[in-house]
Order: C-alpha cells, then sequence, then structure tokens
C-alpha cells in the first residue's frame, strides 16, 4: 500500500502566513520560515506554498520568501500564487520549488498545463481547484449534487463544473490535483469527503484533499476514503481508495497538534504513513 501524505500549507500574504474561514475572514498566523522549519522537523511529508493574494491582487509570487522557506526545509516544496506563464514558473523553481501549482492562469489559459508538463514533466504540475457547491438546476439535474470551480482566490465563479475540469486539466499534463472545498475551509467541519469522492473516481493522478480539517479523525477519514455510492465517472474502482494526502494549516497552526500525532492516529485507524 502507497503511504499517504499529510501536507502542511502555508497560505501566505505580504510575506506572512494567514488563515482564513471559506477563504474569508484572513488573519495572520506567524512567520513562513519559522512555520516551515518546524513542520520540516515534525515530519512533514510535503510543504505547500500558496500565496494567495498574487492571483487577484495580480502581483507576482513572493520569490525571495519562497528561497527563504526552502532553504529551511529538505522537503518536496509546491509553490502556487501568481503563475501565469512559464517564465513564472521557471522562477519559482528555481527559487527552490519542487512543483508548482496554479488555479487561475490554468482556469484562464487551459493550455498552459500542457506547456509546464513538457517542460518540468507532469509530476511537476499541480492543478489547483478551489471548488464550491452550487445549486443544480433544471430537469436534467435530478437533484445531484455540482460543485463549480472558482478563480481568482475563491472570488469568482467560473461555472465550470469542477469534476469535468479536474478530467481536462489531467488529460492536458497535471500530475496531481489540489482539491479545496471552499465550503469547508477553515471551518474544522472535516474535508468535503463526497467532492473528495468523486474527483478520485474521476481521474488516475493522486488527490490531496484540503479544507475543513478539524480533529485527527477527519484526515484518517479522508486519508481511507469510502465505499462509493454511485459510480459517476468511468475511472471509478469498486471503492475510493481515499485522498493521497491531507492538507492541513489551522490545526497545525494554533498548535492544536503536530504532524507527529496526525500520523499516528492515522497509523492507528490503518492508514499507511512515512516515517
Amino acid at each position: 500500500m502507497q503511504a499517504k501524505r499529510i501536507i502542511p500549507c502555508l497560505d501566505v500574504d505580504d510575506g506572512r502566513v494567514v488563515k482564513g474561514v471559506k477563504f474569508e475572514g484572513i488573519r495572520e498566523v506567524g512567520d513562513p520560515r519559522e512555520l516551515a522549519r518546524r513542520y520540516n522537523d515534525e515530519g512533514a511529508d510535503e510543504l505547500t506554498f500558496l500565496d494567495i493574494g498574487a492571483s487577484y491582487k495580480s502581483r507576482a509570487t513572493l520569490l525571495d520568501v519562497v528561497k527563504k522557506v526552502a532553504a529551511e526545509v529538505f522537503i518536496p516544496l509546491c509553490v502556487g500564487g501568481g503563475i501565469r506563464v512559464i517564465d513564472d514558473m521557471r522562477d519559482a523553481m528555481n527559487a527552490g520549488a519542487d512543483k508548482v501549482s496554479v488555479c487561475t492562469s490554468a482556469l484562464s489559459r487551459p493550455e498552459l498545463l500542457r506547456e509546464m508538463a513538457s517542460l518540468y514533466g507532469s509530476q511537476c504540475v499541480v492543478l489547483s481547484i478551489d471548488a464550491k457547491r452550487v445549486p443544480c438546476t433544471g430537469e436534467a439535474s435530478g437533484g445531484k449534487l455540482r460543485w463549480n470551480a472558482f478563480s481568482h482566490g475563491g472570488r469568482k465563479d467560473t461555472g465550470l463544473d469542477a469534476v469535468e475540469w479536474a478530467v481536462q486539466a489531467v488529460e492536458l499534463g497535471a500530475g496531481e490535483i489540489l482539491l479545496n472545498s471552499i465550503d469547508s475551509d477553515g471551518t474544522g467541519a472535516g474535508y468535503d469527503l463526497e467532492l473528495t469522492r468523486r474527483i478520485l473516481n474521476a481521474v488516475p493522478v493522486p488527490v490531496i484533499a484540503s479544507g475543513g480539517a478539524g480533529t485527527l479523525d477527519q484526515i484518517a477519514k479522508v486519508l481511507l476514503g469510502t465505499e462509493s455510492k454511485e459510480k459517476d465517472y468511468a475511472f471509478s474502482p469498486n471503492e475510493t481508495p481515499g485522498a493521497d494526502a491531507a492538507l492541513v494549516a489551522s490545526l497545525l497552526h494554533f498548535n492544536k497538534t503536530t504532524i507527529t500525532e496526525i500520523k499516528k492516529y492515522a497509523q492507528s485507524k490503518g492508514v499507511c504513513v512515512r516515517w
């Protein structure tokens, strides 16, 4: 069984780590270098650095902060925010990133994913999907749930079905999906398991669940997976195996738990983790 990953997320704005609820009510948490060092020492499998203001404020990723964070960690580093063209990806990789995450820019020009994969390989291309549940309308909806992909830091509804977008993005070259539930973000109410299941059933690449971690049990559940109630997409297996990784922010930032505690608990529930 492939080991599941625990990935702390540093949402950075103006050079400081911040956290909000449902992408709103942003408040400062701390220094990205200090937090990166701490999580590296605790045994994080990877680290995700998201410059959350870069897209909607139309400014470049804070490469100097990326360099400082990269100098503190010895684990894979994924950098996102403000990556609009290939040169932006090149700059991030040169600053110390092992992977690059894109959201708004890929929605604006999907071909960017193909260009990124051609230059650095799909393993370095992470598609970040900010998904939010929206009402299904029309007789054909049948009361089914639907999530749309949002851009510009969760501020703009693209009208594009999040699951269909994930499938298209993987075909273009995305090697991993970072799935952010806007509805669950920062609430501590748990990951959106149904959304995660649908994405897992739709694509053959690793999926990182993000948004809503409030307890150790919630993290274990999203990694363990649940039996599928319906088969929505052709790639659907008999049982959804659970997310390949769990992104964690508030629980760690506010000292409610540690990477070690998360891994010990997950392992006790049957999750294969890395030590």
